[in-house]
């Protein structure tokens, strides 16, 4: 039996084929006609107004926290259970991040303990530069009342939707709400170019600033010339062939995802201490992850006791994101909350949900998770 793999990428046909059209054209450069149309289609898909293919995620927060005037000294509020690369960027800038908990419904970001924080930082007459909000895991945050205190006190809300791609709070894309938000194509998230990312945008001189400084900031002259310090951040064109490809299929690959939840909720949720992750009323999920928890006081067995098996069958599962406030690096890191992150991270597994997982596969991995618990 071949190992599983918790996200691996989706390739089809479609990919394929544009990639060809790229090289029969000899547009292997940087710039080309695939990446201008995968900007303008993947902003019709999210209902931005521009959109910037840069080559990864964290390349387009790091542009636009440095857009938004993030500098030196500058404090970042932003979410602490997440990946490190919603955070790193702010120090790149030399900028401090400053960590806010979870909240229970969602597992994102909670509202009232960032506008606490905001307006207590406002006060004090040092409010933050800006604040990043994660979209955990396919889960829409709760965007208005977040991004009704950054909008009073002038902060530059940045949505992270690169695990978000496909999802929806009320009727609109996350990522799209904010002053500014970032997307991921890694190779496990929802749709992949192998490596890459976009920033969109309602501002058009956003957009015109992030491509100027991800194409090393040169200046307008028949001669290389530089005024400012940029970066060498942009998608090449072969990648976003690839983007294009998977864009088509991108409902598709949601719907997959969301039939794994289903089918691993009915399969596991009558074993003792198992929780899944909740739908927030605001938004549907991709379920880009099937996210659980299991209470060991209820399970007789750890999250890691059910890792270790599932390791075993050569089936690979990872525990939830460790709170960023925990991690070596950022020990000193300001931090507020009341330990919800904690709790999911001790408790948290996220099972294989890859949309190009067969129902063959899936039936593996519940076999040797009930077996786990000797069910």
């Amino acid at each position: 039996m071949s190992r599983i793999y918790l996200s691996p990428p989706d390739v089809g046909t479609a990919e394929v084929e544009f990639v060809l059209e790229a090289f029969e054209a000899n547009w292997v450069a940087p710039v080309g006609p695939h990446l201008n149309a995968f900007e303008q289609e993947f902003a019709g898909m999210v209902g931005a107004a521009h959109a910037v293919a840069l080559s990864s995620g964290t390349a387009a927060l790091h542009l636009a926290l440095r857009l938004a005037g993030v500098g030196p000294g500058d404090e970042v509020l932003c979410s602490d259970l997440t990946f490190i690369a919603s955070a790193a960027p702010i120090t790149y800038l030399g900028a401090r991040p400053v960590f806010i908990d979870a909240e229970e419904q969602s597992w994102n970001m909670d509202p009232a303990v960032a506008c606490a924080v905001l307006e207590e930082k406002a006060r004090a007459g040092r409010p933050p530069k800006a604040l990043v909000l994660v979209h955990l895991y396919g889960q829409s945050a709760d965007l208005a009342p977040i991004k009704a205190c950054c909008d009073r006190h002038g902060v530059k809300l940045i949505e992270d939707a690169a695990e978000a791609l496909g999802a929806t709070y009320g009727e609109l894309s996350p990522g799209s709400l904010g002053w500014a938000g970032i997307h991921s194509f890694n190779g496990n998230k929802i749709i992949t170019t192998s490596g890459g990312g976009m920033l969109v945008t309602a501002e058009a001189t956003v957009a015109t600033e992030a491509r100027f400084l991800a194409t090393q900031a040169r200046d307008a002259a028949p001669h290389y010339q530089h005024s400012t310090i940029g970066y060498n951040y942009r998608l090449s064109n072969i990648c976003a062939g690839i983007g294009r490809g998977q864009l088509l299929r991108l409902a598709t690959k949601v719907t997959r995802r969301r039939a794994h939840f289903r089918a691993y909720h009915q399969a596991l949720g009558d074993l003792p201490g198992v929780v899944f992750q909740p739908e927030a009323p605001w938004g549907q999920s991709t379920r880009w992850l099937t996210c659980l928890t299991i209470d060991p006081a209820r399970a007789g067995r750890t999250r890691e006791d059910v890792r270790l098996a599932l390791a075993a069958a050569d089936i690979e599962s990872r525990p939830l994101w460790k709170p960023l406030h925990l991690q070596p690096v950022f020990t000193a890191a300001e931090y507020h909350g009341t330990g919800v992150g904690e709790r999911l991270f001790a408790d948290g597994l996220c099972l294989p949900s890859g949309s190009g997982m067969t129902e063959e596969q899936r039936q593996r991995v519940i076999t040797a998770f009930r077996s786990a618990f000797g069910a």
